[in-house]
């Protein structure tokens, strides 16, 4: 047998289509290839290592079906066809497998719609309430989802982020001078421990001791104020001394209130002792945040 070899670089690893060599090759990889070897199995059995060439010598064989793949939904498939064959909607399979709507949709849409037996009163009302129920909690994730999305956007600040975001929460919830009231000196009331933590950091980053830092309740006083002190303290990281008289606010049973529950822990305020000096430069930080916001725009 003649072996004609060519060094080409036509990728064929130097054999031509008419030699001998390359349809004996081609006659071994076919043989091979439906006995039921894989690619790699021929590849090492003839020696073969040029991709080029292995995929010449298997032109037009498929592989055997033991090398494919399984489809991971080819089962979910099955089992829906089969749920809607016996009348079930598109929600109890979703229940059941777990799986989109829209992926029951492609996979059922040629088996006929099940036909439902009329409702008693009772049914419909069970059903519409089960309804708005799975509706509400579909809109509960989403509403998290999202909020906890634009969280994870946010990442970490900057000495310089948080020093801005500071001077902000201030001038918006804080207490400020009037010409008519002076009242120099800075003082933080909020009922959002979030805004509370925030505030408390920023107090850090401009070096404001934890000495210097008094606070104190308001509360109604129809609200668990020994379980909202204990919260403050705790979430503070004060020391009791720092704490002043909790200042209670009258109960009017006239007024319909919607602050109350467990989460309800009253207002904290955050006072810093001999701040004039620290309220006028908060004061003109923010004059500064403005002036180059209108630069911005």
């Amino acid at each position: 047998m003649t072996d004609v070899r060519r060094r080409d670089g036509d990728g064929t690893g130097g054999l031509r289509d008419g030699s001998a060599t390359f349809e004996d090759l081609r006659e071994r990889a076919v043989a091979l290839r439906r006995e039921g070897l894989s690619r790699r199995q021929i590849r090492d059995r003839l020696k073969v290592h040029n991709n080029n060439l292995l995929n010449r010598l298997l032109d037009g064989e498929p592989p055997p079906d033991w090398t494919k793949r399984p489809n991971a939904k080819d089962d979910l498939r099955a089992a829906a066809r089969e749920m809607r064959s016996r009348g079930m909607t598109y929600d109890e399979i979703q229940l059941e497998l777990g799986c989109s709507k829209s992926s029951i949709s492609l996979w059922v849409r040629d088996l006929p719609k099940p036909e439902r037996a009329p409702r008693t009163p009772v049914e419909a009302s069970a059903a519409a309430q089960k309804s708005r129920e799975a509706m509400l909690h579909r809109r509960n994730f989403e509403r998290w989802q999202t909020k906890l999305s634009a969280a994870y956007e946010i990442g970490n600040l900057s000495r310089r982020e948080l020093f801005l975001i500071g001077v902000g929460l201030y001038w918006a919830e804080g207490a400020k001078d009037k010409p008519y009231d002076r009242r120099e000196k800075v003082v933080f009331v909020n009922s959002d421990p979030g805004m509370v933590s925030t505030f408390l950091a920023w107090l850090d980053l401009l070096g404001v001791t934890a000495g210097q830092r008094r606070y104190s309740l308001n509360i109604h006083e129809s609200a668990d104020i020994g379980r909202a002190e204990h919260f403050w303290l705790e979430h503070t990281g004060a020391a009791p001394d720092q704490f002043g008289k909790t200042a209670l606010k009258k109960h009017n049973p006239r007024t319909t209130r919607r602050n109350t529950g467990d989460n309800y822990y009253g207002c904290l305020a955050i006072r810093v002792n001999d701040s004039a000096d620290l309220y006028r430069r908060v004061e003109g930080w923010w004059y500064g945040i403005v002036v180059a916001a209108e630069r911005t725009a």
